[in-house]
C-alpha cells in the first residue's frame, strides 16, 4: 500500500463521493476510481458499498479507515520533525491524557518553553488512560499523562507532584450532599456514572472491599464534562476526580470525597528508548526543570 493511495482512500471516506473527493485531491475521477479498485484488489477485500448517491464504508473499510488514519498521522509527524532546520529548535509536541490538574505543570512548561523557542507548537489529545496508551504505543503522541496504577513497565516516566482525590459528583440537593464523605455502603445505593477506565482498575474494588458488581452503575463516560451535564439533569451521580468540574457559586453540583479517602498519583510517560524530536527533547528537559523548581 502506498501512502498516497491511503490518502486517497481517506478522502473518499470523508467526502462520501468519488467526485467530491477527486475535486479535493485535484485528480480526475477515473484516476481516483482506478486507484481505489486497485487498493481493494491488493487487500482482497471490498472497502466500499457504492450507492447511487453516496459511498459508504464496509466493515473492512471502517477498519482500514482507522488504521490508515494512524499511518498517515505518523508519516506526517515524522515528516514535520525532519523538516525543521538543524540550527532551529521547533516542531510539534504531541501530548495525550485524561483530565487532571497536573496539566498545569505541562502548561507552565510549554508557556516558558515557547518564549525561548517560538517555533515549537503543541497539540493536546484528551482521552482516558487506554486512549493515551494506545496513541503512545503507536507513536502518534510523544507523551501521555496517566492517573493511577497504569502499567508502566514499557515506559519511562516522570512522577508529577500531584495527588488526585476520587469522589462523587452529585447535585447539591442530593440526599448524600450533606455528608462530608461517601462510604462504600452509601455508594452501593447510588445510581452511578463511572469512568470507563476506572472500571478496569483494581483501586475501586479494593476500596469497596468487594467486586464492582454490587454497585448500581447505570452508565460510563470517557471525559467528565458531558457526564457532569447528565448529573446536573438528575440522571445519577458520577465517580470523578476532584477539581475537574466547577462546584462553586451558582453551580448545581457538589463533590464529596470517598471515605476512607482514595487517591492516586499522576505521571507523564514516554516510550522506552524513544527517539525524540528536538522539540520533544527540549520539552522533557524543561519539564524536569519545572518539577524541580528551576528556571531555564
Amino acid at each position: 500500500m502506498e501512502l498516497r493511495v491511503l490518502r486517497y482512500f481517506l478522502a473518499v471516506a470523508r467526502e462520501g463521493k468519488i467526485t467530491a473527493a477527486a475535486e479535493k485531491l485535484h485528480i480526475t475521477q477515473p484516476t481516483l476510481s482506478k486507484q481505489l479498485m486497485e487498493l481493494e484488489d491488493e487487500l482482497g477485500k471490498k472497502l466500499f458499498d457504492r450507492g447511487k448517491r453516496k459511498i459508504t464504508l464496509t466493515e473492512e473499510g471502517l477498519f482500514l479507515q482507522k488504521r490508515a488514519q494512524e499511518i498517515v498521522e505518523l508519516a506526517d509527524k515524522t515528516e514535520r520533525d525532519f523538516r525543521m532546520q538543524d540550527n532551529m529548535v521547533g516542531g510539534d509536541i504531541l501530548i495525550g491524557g485524561g483530565e487532571t490538574d497536573a496539566m498545569r505543570h505541562v502548561g507552565k512548561t510549554l508557556e516558558r518553553l515557547r518564549k525561548q523557542y517560538p517555533n515549537i507548537h503543541f497539540h493536546l489529545y484528551s482521552g482516558n488512560g487506554e486512549d493515551a496508551a494506545e496513541k503512545l504505543d503507536k507513536g502518534l503522541i510523544d507523551f501521555a499523562l496517566f492517573v493511577g496504577t497504569t502499567e508502566l513497565k514499557k515506559y519511562e516516566y516522570l512522577p508529577l507532584p500531584n495527588v488526585v482525590t476520587w469522589g462523587i459528583l452529585m447535585r447539591k440537593d442530593h440526599p448524600l450532599a450533606s455528608r462530608p464523605g461517601i462510604s462504600p455502603k452509601e455508594l452501593e445505593a447510588v445510581p452511578l456514572l463511572c469512568s470507563r477506565q476506572s472500571l478496569i482498575q483494581n483501586e475501586l474494588a479494593g476500596w469497596l472491599g468487594h467486586s464492582l458488581e454490587n454497585l448500581h452503575i447505570i452508565g460510563t463516560y470517557n471525559l467528565i464534562y458531558n457526564a457532569a451535564l447528565l448529573v446536573e439533569e438528575g440522571l445519577g451521580c458520577a465517580l470523578a476526580i476532584d477539581g475537574l468540574v466547577n462546584t462553586s457559586g451558582n453551580s448545581r453540583l457538589c463533590f464529596r470525597p470517598l471515605e476512607p479517602q482514595m487517591t492516586a498519583g499522576v505521571v507523564i510517560a514516554w516510550k522506552n528508548h524513544q527517539a525524540f524530536s528536538k522539540a520533544a527533547e527540549k520539552f522533557l528537559e524543561a519539564l524536569y526543570q519545572e518539577i524541580a523548581g528551576d528556571s531555564f
